[in-house]
């Protein structure tokens, strides 16, 4: 047992008390060596500046583990293949650790790990576990109690039994005068904490047993009036599972180890507790007073004391009898206990081991039945003998069965706990899918309360068939409360992902509306006249123009307002709170503000908007105020509309740069129609969010830069662009008008009255022609009227021209094919030469022979 440590007998050597001492062998002989290991340690000089924890607990429950985890020691633990005792008599050993979780750990820490109680190596006897308990008590300023979460409620389980005994005796012993008696602190760590059972439910659990057997021990006369809060402050901490949370557990230690500094209590206090302690575990009231260099005489003095006190010797010869055979029977009755509960625990453990915690049938009739049987057979056959040690071993054996049977049905109920949850989120989840597939015509709030109910009534079935009368402990009300409340937070969660599914809807629909309103508003660009042409004064646009970002705005703000009528109609439904549908609402302004940003950046593309402006040109420069379509004639005054058109249109450009609405001649209040972050907002509420300018301020963009649209350098591209585009369209009417009517000198009208007079009045005197040149004029007249005289000059100036090109392409035919039309234009026989469309040029000449073609 602690081979590395120096035991009792030992002599001081070199490396002997490297880890620690046994202060108390099993033998109860006290360690004369102990001053050595102190003055060793540096701690006898420390004078008072040191404390003394012990630690007590059942055999093999991870008391030695706990220390070393704690204060970094290095007492021998139980092999996990053995167990077997390894703790036996009262080691010490200097806390090993300077600090715990960042926080710096009392000087001098003494721990004395105690020899565990309930152990199979000792058995019935019970006079050492007596004796060193109440040492431990006697001596230490903090007693940590290990125990586990399920032996919380039960007597023997919790060694409530043995701390009677070692109250009754120490305040006989050593508690005679409160005021004088320095207190000590009970620290009990509850191992293997599930949660299931809050913290603050088995302190209070623990504090009334310990109340309990207090108001029962004998106290000397005096004291009988006084209460355990008189000479004891209690202390709770919960460990979680050493080898299934082997992380959550380390960090939990580091934690609990913090709490191992010094603190005083509140001033404030009314009462004594331990939510009153300020600063760390060890108050000055705890400390003994005595000098670290007396420590071992004074140890040594208890320890005597404590031996030779005869109310903790063996029982007699008839209850050893009792004691024997009680025992005997407990083991009997309890063999067919175990057939019946053995394939229980490990069915139950093996699916716990697999991940698969499987709902046993028939659990609470089997092991309420099994633990009646065992529970009669013992008081058949053990009533007869010592009466209190029969009560005792009765109470021992319920709780031994009582403590198999709890962590049973506790797995029973967990695995019922966790096949509700998600046979809960499962059924919510089919019928909102069910709805949907069906138009979307459901409930939600009614589907989660329908099926809450009928998991809750599951649940509570089953836990009505673990009940057995008269045993408080399956009173499971705890279990029910806290699966309700899990409930309740799976609903919150489904009902959170219900709400995200209904905000994506929502935010396709307003992105819809978006895309066809901001689209059409748009559209009206590129018709400039808006039904007057082209302003006369450049600073003057239409109402299509001059408003456009006004009913943009008016326009998204009503979208949006709809869509949050929609979606507040909609989350009131499903039972949402007020602060999730201010996140939702919030979200989505966000959200439709994004989306309009990403539309209008869509139309101001370097393609679309470009096709805009000159789509709005054209309609300021072909059409006139009336919006007919202009026929150009040289009279026009071409420039001027143009200069007109294109400069109105250039307009545009700064006026789409910016998203500034014409009321106020700035942004739009972007603060104020988003609002202020709601305070239900979850970090997970703001991942899927791109920042907005003016509206985050960490993200350092300006409400002036999130509504520019057009930087300045696409500004000037797009305007020289635009000017190259305007330019071709002027090009082209000018052409049309040069190329649609021949300008006629007027004297040449007299020189043809004057010359055909002669023709003119013979066209006159003949009815015939005289009707034909009133139809010829009454057609010129309605083609000039309809201002068709340009297209049909052109049509005409453009079939002489292909005439004539067709001409001069079969005389130039006919004379390469002729020797005899060669000889008369005086070309050489063999000048003849191959005319291919790579020696033309664009008029469909030779390139290098206009002269000859005109000679032609």
């Amino acid at each position: 047992m602690n081979g590395h440590m120096a035991g009792v007998g030992d002599k001081p050597a070199p490396g002997n008390f490297e880890h620690g001492v046994q202060v108390i062998d099993g033998d109860k002989e006290f360690n004369a060596d102990l001053n050595e290991y102190l003055q060793l340690e540096h701690v006898s000089e420390a004078g008072f500046n040191y404390h003394l924890i012990s630690v007590f607990g059942s055999q093999s429950t991870g008391k030695s583990t706990l220390l070393n985890h704690l204060f970094g020691t290095e007492f021998s633990v139980m092999s996990e293949a053995a167990r077997q005792q390894t703790t036996k008599g009262i080691w010490m050993s200097k806390n090993k650790r300077a600090e715990s979780n960042g926080t710096r750990m009392a000087d001098n820490i003494l721990v004395m790990d105690v020899e565990g109680t309930d152990g199979r190596e000792r058995g019935e006897d019970q006079d050492f576990e007596r004796k060193s308990a109440l040492f431990a008590l006697a001596t230490s300023e903090v007693l940590l109690v290990n125990i586990w979460e399920h032996q919380v409620g039960l007597y023997q389980g919790a060694n409530m039994g043995l701390l009677k005994t070692v109250f009754e005796v120490n305040l006989q012993l050593f508690l005679k005068d409160k005021k004088s008696t320095p207190r000590s602190l009970l620290f009990f760590v509850i191992r293997d904490h599930l949660g299931t059972t809050p913290l603050a439910n088995l302190r209070d659990t623990l504090i009334q047993d310990l109340t309990k057997i207090w108001a029962s021990i004998s106290k000397p006369q005096g004291l009988e009036n006084s209460k355990i809060e008189d000479y004891f402050d209690f202390g709770f901490a919960a460990l979680p599972h050493k080898i299934l949370q082997a992380d959550k557990f380390a960090s939990e230690v580091q934690v609990l180890g913090s709490r191992f500094t010094t603190g005083h209590r509140s001033k404030s206090a009314g009462n004594r507790d331990e939510d009153e302690l300020e600063g760390g575990v060890f108050l000055p009231e705890y400390h003994r007073r005595i000098p670290a260099d007396g420590f071992s005489v004074y140890a040594e003095g208890i320890w005597d004391q404590i031996v030779n006190n005869k109310d903790l010797d063996l029982p007699t010869q008839q209850e050893l009898l009792a004691q024997f055979r009680c025992d005997e029977i407990s083991r009997e009755v309890l063999v067919a206990f175990d057939t019946v509960i053995v394939p229980l625990e490990e069915k139950q453990a093996e699916d716990t081991r697999l991940g698969k915690p499987t709902v046993l049938p028939g659990l609470g009739g089997t092991g309420s039945k099994a633990r009646s049987d065992c529970i009669k057979a013992f008081e058949v056959q053990a009533s007869r003998y010592h009466k209190g040690v029969y009560g005792r071993k009765k109470a021992e054996l319920e709780s031994k069965v009582d403590t198999r049977l709890k962590a049973l049905y506790h797995g029973q109920l967990s695995a019922a706990h966790k096949a509700g949850v998600i046979a809960f989120s499962e059924a919510v989840s089919h019928k909102v899918k069910a709805g949907q597939k069906a138009g979307g015509g459901y409930e939600f709030a009614e589907i989660v309360a329908s099926e809450k109910r009928k998991t809750l009534d599951v649940f509570k079935v089953e836990a009505q068939s673990l009940a057995i009368q008269g045993v408080p402990w399956t009173n499971f009300k705890p279990q029910y409360l806290l699966f309700e409340q899990e409930l309740d937070e799976v609903s919150g969660k489904l009902r959170k992902e219900e709400m995200r599914r209904l905000a994506t809807r929502v935010e396709r629909w307003v992105k819809s509306r978006l895309g066809e309103a901001i689209g059409l508003e748009f559209n009206k660009l590129g018709s400039g006249r808006a039904g007057s042409g082209a302003p006369d004064d450049g600073e003057e646009k239409p109402p299509t123009e001059k408003d456009l970002w006004d009913r943009i705005w008016n326009v998204f703000t009503g979208i949006v307002a709809e869509a949050e009528v929609r979606f507040v109609d909609r989350a009131k439904s499903f039972d949402a709170s007020d602060d999730e549908v201010e996140v939702g609402t919030w979200r989505l302004r966000r959200k439709s503000w994004v989306a309009l940003r990403e539309k209008i950046d869509e139309e101001v593309m370097e393609g679309n908007i470009l096709m805009k402006l000159r789509e709005n040109f054209e309609d300021k420069f072909r059409y006139d105020e009336a919006g007919v379509p202009r026929i150009w004639r040289p009279t026009d005054d071409i420039e001027g509309i143009y200069t007109k058109a294109r400069e109105s249109t250039l307009k545009l450009i700064p006026l789409l740069s910016r998203f500034r609405l014409a009321s106020t001649y700035g942004p739009p209040d972007l603060i104020s129609f988003i609002g202020a972050q709601p305070g239900g907002v979850e970090p997970g509420d703001e991942e899927d969010m791109a920042p907005i300018g003016g509206v985050d301020e960490d993200e350092g963009k300006s409400l002036e830069e999130e509504t520019t649209v057009l930087s300045e350098s696409k500004r000037q591209d797009l305007v020289v662009r635009f000017k190259k585009t305007a330019d071709g369209v002027f090009v082209e009417a000018k052409r049309s008008a040069i190329g649609g009517v021949t300008q006629v000198p007027w004297y040449f009208y007299a020189i043809l009255l004057v010359f055909g007079w002669n023709e003119i009045l013979a066209v006159l005197r003949n009815p015939f022609l005289f009707l034909l040149i009133i139809l010829l004029a009454g057609g010129l007249y309605i083609a000039y009227t309809l201002n068709l005289l340009g297209p049909m000059m052109h049509m005409g100036n453009a079939a002489v021209t292909q005439g004539v090109d067709i001409g001069k392409e079969r005389l130039r035919a006919y004379i390469m094919s002729s020797d005899s039309a060669r000889q008369a234009m005086g070309m050489p026989a063999n000048s003849t030469q191959d005319i291919d469309m790579d020696t033309l040029d664009s008029k469909g000449k030779k390139k290098g022979d206009s002269a000859d073609d005109d000679e032609i």
